[in-house]
């Protein structure tokens, strides 16, 4: 098992930065593929990017993509999510996500969230 915590949402302007973090409690952080997810006020929860175990791979969301990074330090334990010219439609609540490999569907574990709001 592992244990999810977001941290580094906040109130940014429109055309602005943030950097998520997502710490994992656990010594088998590595072997995970982590992703990062969001949701909206009243819409369903969507994908935003993840990254293999090894950091050599990673997919976005083409709403995302040329403009969120993802990353991860596994002797640290975290991954990272940088958002670069953040849009008023980026505005959601963010979750980091864990699952055993590239190719399983589903996220077993989640963490509570962060909130991201974009100002106009």
């Amino acid at each position: 098992q592992v244990q999810l915590v977001e941290s580094g949402g906040g109130l940014v302007q429109a055309g602005g930065s943030l950097r998520l973090s997502c710490a994992a409690a656990g010594r088998t952080f590595s072997s995970y593929t982590m992703g990062w997810f969001r949701q909206a006020p009243g819409k369903e929860r969507e994908f935003v990017a993840a990254i293999n175990r090894s950091g050599s791979s990673t997919n976005y969301a083409g709403s995302v993509k040329g403009r969120f990074t993802i990353s991860r330090d596994n002797a640290k334990n975290t991954v990272y999510l940088q958002m670069n010219s953040l849009k008023p439609e980026d505005m959601a609540v963010y979750y980091c996500a864990a699952k055993a490999t590239w190719n399983t569907p589903r996220y077993n574990y989640w963490g509570q969230g962060t909130q991201v709001t974009v100002s106009s």
